[in-house]
C-alpha cells in the first residue's frame, strides 16, 4: 500500500513539473528576445511587417552586407555566361586584412563565378571586378548602388564602394538592410547563390581550381551554428562594423528575413549567428499565417434595382483567399473586415463579374481581394414594358390632338 502510494507521488510530481515546465517555455517564447548586437530586425518577407527591432533605423556600417546590392545590380545588368576579364587595380586595390580571392590580372571567370566568389566567400576582389564591368568603372557602379537606394525609398542608407571597406560615408541601417534583402529575393538567382554553402571554380586562364565554403555558418550542415530553415545569408565583419548577417529563413509557410548589425563574438560564437537564429525562432514560435477568408466565401447580398425577380438577389464572393501574419494569441474571429461596393451596380451583370472589394487593416497593412458575383444578373423587362406603353399612350395622345386641332380649324373657315 505504501509502495503505491509513492509511486502515485511522484507521477504526480512529474505532472506538476511537466506542467510548470511547459508553461515556463511558451511564455519564455511569447516574451521579446533580449540580444546584444547593436541593431536589429525581424521582417515578413511577403508583407513587410516588423516582428521585432531594435535600433532599427540607427545608422550602422554593414561591412559585407553591402555585397547583396552589388550582387543584385549585376544579375539586372548581365547575363550568368558573359565573360569578365580581371583588370590591374580590380585585383590590386583589397586592402590588407579583407578577404581576397586572389584573382589574377587577365583571368577571366563568368560572371556566375565571380557572383560566386562574392556571395559565397565574400571576395572583395570578386566586388571590384563586377563592379567596374557593370558600372564602367568602381565609381560609376557606386553610383548605381546609390541609385537603386533611392530608388527603394531609403534615405539612411549611403554606399561609398562595391564590397564594404570602411568608411565613415558607408553606412545603413537595419531596416534598409531588410528592404534590400526584400527587393533582392524577388530574383530567383539571387536566392540560388546566394543560398549555396559552397562553390567550387573551375579552373582558368591563370589559376588551378578553387573550392571555397560559405562564411555563413547558418547555412553549413555541418557547422554547429547550422539552422536548416535558413535560405539564404550574407556575412559581414569590419572591426568598426562589427559582426554583421543579414539573412532570409523559411518554415511554415512564413519567410522571414532577418538582419543583425554591431554583433561581438562570446564563447568563440558570434552572435550574428545565435542571435539570428534566437530572432527567428522568436518569430516562429509566436507569429503564424492564418486564413482570414476563403475563396467562394459568400461576404454579403445586394439587390441590384434592375435586375429580374429571380435573379435580382445576389450574393457576392471573394475571389481570393485571404491570408495574414498574425501573433498567436490573435484569433482571426476578432478582425473585422471592410465592404467597399462599386458605385450604380445596375443589371445585366455576368458570373464574376467584380463589383466591389473586401479588406482587412491590421497593423498598418492592407490584406484585399475583390468581391465577385455569385450569378448572372439579367435585366428586367418590366421597365421596357411600362416605357413602351407610355410611349404608346403619348403617341396616341399627340395624334389625338393634332387630329382634334384639324377638325377645330376646318369648322373656324
Amino acid at each position: 500500500m505504501k509502495l503505491k502510494l509513492k509511486k502515485l507521488i511522484v507521477l504526480f510530481l512529474v505532472i506538476i513539473l511537466t506542467i510548470i515546465f511547459s508553461t515556463s517555455f511558451v511564455f519564455a517564447t511569447s516574451e521579446k528576445p533580449n540580444i546584444i548586437s547593436e541593431a536589429a530586425i525581424l521582417m515578413d518577407n511577403d508583407t513587410g511587417k516588423i516582428l521585432y527591432s531594435k535600433n532599427e533605423n540607427q545608422k550602422m556600417y554593414p561591412a559585407s552586407t553591402t555585397k547583396i546590392i552589388t550582387a543584385i545590380l549585376t544579375l539586372e545588368n548581365c547575363n550568368l555566361d558573359e565573360v569578365v576579364t580581371v583588370s590591374y587595380d580590380a585585383a590590386m586595390s583589397i586592402p590588407d586584412g579583407y578577404s581576397s580571392a586572389y584573382l589574377q590580372i587577365g583571368e577571366q571567370l563568368t560572371v556566375e563565378q565571380l557572383l560566386q566568389l562574392l556571395l559565397i566567400h565574400s571576395a572583395n576582389d570578386a566586388a571590384n571586378v563586377l563592379a567596374e564591368y557593370v558600372g564602367g568603372s568602381v565609381e560609376s557602379f557606386v553610383s548605381m548602388m546609390n541609385t537603386k537606394v533611392n530608388e527603394l525609398g531609403l534615405s539612411n542608407t549611403h554606399f561609398t564602394n562595391a564590397y564594404g571597406m570602411h568608411d565613415d560615408n558607408h553606412y545603413t541601417t537595419a531596416q534598409d538592410l531588410a528592404i534590400i534583402m526584400k527587393y533582392c529575393m524577388k530574383n530567383e538567382e539571387f536566392r540560388r547563390l546566394a543560398g549555396s554553402a559552397s562553390c567550387a571554380i573551375p579552373a582558368t586562364n591563370k589559376y588551378g581550381t578553387r573550392s571555397y565554403t560559405s562564411t555563413n555558418e547558418l547555412i553549413i550542415p555541418n557547422s554547429s551554428n547550422y539552422y536548416p530553415y535558413l535560405t539564404v545569408g550574407k556575412t559581414g565583419y569590419t572591426s568598426q562594423a562589427g559582426d554583421c548577417l543579414v539573412s532570409c529563413s523559411y518554415k511554415d509557410d512564413l519567410e522571414l528575413i532577418c538582419v543583425v548589425l554591431g554583433g561581438k563574438t562570446v564563447n568563440d560564437i558570434s552572435t550574428r549567428f545565435s542571435e539570428t537564429k534566437i530572432l527567428y525562432e522568436y518569430g516562429y514560435n509566436n507569429y503564424s499565417i492564418k486564413t482570414l477568408l476563403n475563396a467562394d466565401d459568400i461576404l454579403t447580398q445586394i439587390e441590384i434595382s434592375n435586375g429580374t425577380k429571380n435573379t435580382k438577389n445576389l450574393d457576392l464572393l471573394a475571389s481570393n483567399s485571404i491570408n495574414a501574419l498574425l501573433e498567436n494569441t490573435v484569433s482571426e474571429d476578432e478582425l473585422v473586415f471592410e465592404i467597399n461596393l462599386k458605385e450604380n451596380i445596375k443589371a445585366p451583370i455576368e458570373q464574376g463579374d467584380n463589383l466591389g472589394t473586401v479588406s482587412y487593416m491590421i497593423d498598418g497593412i492592407q490584406y484585399e481581394t475583390n468581391l465577385i458575383a455569385s450569378h448572372s444578373v439579367e435585366k428586367s423587362k418590366l421597365l421596357n414594358y411600362i416605357l413602351e406603353i407610355g410611349i404608346g399612350f403619348l403617341i396616341i395622345i399627340l395624334v389625338y390632338k393634332m387630329f382634334f386641332h384639324k377638325r377645330k380649324k376646318k369648322r373656324i373657315f
